[in-house]
């Protein structure tokens, strides 16, 4: 019996670019010969519904068309079909977003057509989800990426304002923007499996991926196949030193640096002591003012189709 694909579409993701992929994603499924059909998402959370719907339906493949944003909602949907019983299908990306970090993480191309071809080739792997809770988040989100919570959230929420530029560009400029909008790093505890911090902390990166703003590699040795969160979490510096920081992570090279923490973990909990927390998870706005936010690990729940050639 042929696999059936529910190819769900943010007409919005990209600026309008997903909507116009549409005829191309249509022409590309069906020259290979794969029995699909195609839902537009109609407002904010949809995706989630419309995934978990397809896996009721006994859909084998979930594609989301769109960004990190699309993604995330896509495996909210598919998370809770799983833990519902309700169907466990596989997940499929078509990349026409901002960022695109998730697909960098799984191996799946940035490009149409190699998109489409993963599709057809169909190789899976099982990846680890990330759930974050707390005050606003009675229910929980899960997330495959990260959650990124202080200056990295900052620089999400300004890009989210550019509307003329996108991608790794739009981030860069944010994040330079973020220097002089978010520079008093609040005190927090952060407590994970071997022991607590607490710091006056800028920024506090959970990763589950390598990679966020399009750019910025977080956690350049990070694997979403590993069982463990990558943290990497940034101290009080000068407004001369975030420039600094910033240009080393977009090569990845910030361990090392005495401002820089990282540790690897299974469970966390961040606390803010003083100030708030701003924080995202896949680049969507978890809080902007949160207390507290509790992060956890949940191995090889979803299986990703990607391409082969891509595997890092």
């Amino acid at each position: 019996m042929a696999k059936r694909y529910r190819v769900i579409v943010n007409p919005t993701a990209g600026g309008g670019k997903a909507k116009d992929s549409v005829p191309t994603i249509e022409r590309l499924l069906g020259e290979r010969g794969l029995t699909f059909d195609i839902v537009h998402t109609e407002k904010p959370w949809h995706a989630a519904s419309l995934a978990r719907r397809a896996a009721v339906e006994g859909y084998d493949v979930v594609v989301a068309v769109g960004g990190d944003g699309t993604s995330n909602e896509v495996i909210n949907g598919l998370m809770q079909a799983r833990q519902a019983g309700e169907g466990t299908p596989a997940l499929g990306v078509l990349c026409v977003g901002r960022g695109n970090d998730f697909a960098f993480a799984a191996a799946i191309p940035h490009d149409l057509e190699a998109g489409c071809a993963a599709l057809f080739e169909d190789h899976r792997r099982a990846i680890d989800i990330g759930r974050v809770e707390g005050l606003t988040l009675p229910e929980g989100r899960f997330f495959a990426n990260g959650v990124g919570i202080g200056f990295d959230a900052v620089v999400g929420f300004e890009a989210a304002k550019l509307k003329r530029l996108r991608g790794f560009p739009g981030y860069l400029v944010a994040a330079l923007k973020t220097i002089f909008l978010y520079f008093r790093a609040p005190l927090v505890l952060i407590e994970h499996d071997a022991g607590t911090l607490e710091l006056a902390s800028l920024m506090v990166s959970i990763m589950n991926g390598r990679r966020m703003g399009g750019g910025f590699m977080m956690a350049p040795k990070a694997s979403a196949q590993d069982g463990f969160l990558d943290l990497c979490i940034a101290g009080q510096v000068s407004r001369p030193g975030i420039f600094t920081l910033i240009a080393r992570f977009m090569k990845g090279t910030q361990e090392g640096h005495p401002a820089i923490t990282t540790l690897r973990t299974r469970h966390a909990r961040v606390t803010a002591r003083d100030g708030a927390l701003p924080a995202h998870a896949d680049g969507e706005t978890l809080c902007t003012e949160g207390t507290q936010l509790t992060i956890e690990l949940l191995p090889r729940q979803i299986e990703v189709v990607f391409r082969g050639e891509h595997a890092t």
